[in-house]
């Protein structure tokens, strides 16, 4: 699907600012934008596609069980990321490793996660509400509604007060909203008003099914039907991110009800390391989209403001040393203890779990021993 009259895009492919009927009412919230956080928004998508290529360089070379691409998916992703508030609760799916850090997870975190050593990587609680990865397609937008129905209950949005309400952005792809759960995610939303924005990154594949596959008309107007307002932007536009979730999660807060975003972006690499894009994927429509790269329009917009080339080097240069350090810390992980699969299965002591920890433990011993 390409963009259209509706998508809102307030940077064209060439870096210099546009305005359209669509994208006008969005243009104030970047105008006050600072220098500094133009450039934060550079180095957090520049620096997570480093670490994107690093990790899937660990997977090949067998450090890791898997691993899943961002690739060409940065600017969707900073820019609403950087237009979450510190008290809203951010549910992802799988791939939205540059909120993660944004949000102050340490990507080892994800890296352990998918090594499989962890049982999800972190504590939403101690990790600035950024909840865990959800492999389960489209189950983590039953999760965030059920959630912000929560915050809804107990007061903590849509007071008056937009420092501290409470609103919760749900992250899934066009391959989830072919699933059930999403939509039982929307007529609950719908029903209850809740305070949350739906991001879909629309990145054009659901592994090998494409989105024209899956969706005859624009997956922005599907939430329509439900009661949601939607609104489709160019996700590889990150001014446009983060205005257009701006504008949303503020409606959210202050007691509006759900809303939907639509990022039109592309999944440059593959679904995940176990996937071969060449067997279905159109070379030509690749290169159309690689030409839209992210990180390189918003490069050329910074130039265009004068941003000087020591920034980039230094930006560079952070990156290799991001790289760097994932790599060295990925080979040092060892496995954990075998009892850490049976810690936090109930929150108190159990017979059942404690029986099954004593019956491994006693194989683990004859296996050792030799008589197994």
């Amino acid at each position: 699907m390409s963009y259209t009259a509706a998508t809102v895009q307030l940077l064209s492919p060439e870096g210099t600012l546009v305005t359209s009927d669509a994208s006008e009412q969005y243009l104030p919230y970047i105008e006050n934008l600072s220098d500094e956080q133009l450039r934060e928004f550079y180095r957090q998508m520049a620096l997570i596609r480093s670490f994107d290529v690093e990790a899937a360089n660990l997977q090949r070379q067998g450090q890791l069980a898997l691993w899943v691409p961002s690739l060409g998916q940065e600017a969707a992703q900073v820019g609403s990321g950087m237009a979450a508030k510190p008290q809203d609760h951010i549910f992802p799916a799988y791939r939205e490793h540059v909120i993660a850090r944004i949000r102050g997870i340490d990507p080892i975190k994800i890296i352990e996660m998918l090594r499989g050593i962890s049982h999800g990587g972190w504590d939403p609680k101690k990790n600035n509400n950024f909840h865990l990865y959800t492999l389960v397609i489209g189950s983590q937008t039953l999760h965030a509604t059920g959630y912000a129905m929560g915050i809804q209950f107990d007061g903590l949005t849509a007071t008056g007060n937009p420092d501290k309400d409470e609103a919760v952005i749900v992250y899934f792809g066009d391959g989830a909203t072919s699933q059930g759960d999403v939509s039982e995610a929307l007529v609950f939303a719908a029903s209850y008003q809740t305070p949350q924005v739906f991001f879909l990154q629309n990145n054009q594949w659901a592994i090998s099914v494409p989105v024209t596959r899956q969706s005859r008309t624009p997956l922005y107007l599907r939430p329509s039907g439900f009661g949601i307002p939607g609104v489709q932007i160019d996700g590889n536009d990150v001014l446009a991110s983060y205005a257009v979730t701006t504008a949303n999660l503020d409606a959210a807060r202050s007691g509006e009800g759900p809303r939907f975003i639509e990022a039109l972006t592309y999944r440059i690499g593959a679904h995940t390391t176990s996937d071969d894009p060449s067997k279905y994927r159109d070379d030509a429509d690749l290169a159309r989209w690689v030409a839209r790269d992210p990180i390189a329009r918003f490069e050329k917009y910074l130039r265009g403001r004068g941003e000087s080339d020591a920034f980039f080097a230094e930006v560079a240069e952070e990156g290799e040393d991001l790289s760097t350090d994932i790599r060295v810390r990925t080979v040092a992980l060892q496995s954990p203890p075998e009892s850490k699969i049976f810690d936090h299965v109930y929150s108190d002591p159990h017979p059942v779990i404690e029986a099954q920890h004593a019956w491994l433990k006693a194989y683990e011993a004859a296996l050792e021993g030799g008589e197994a």
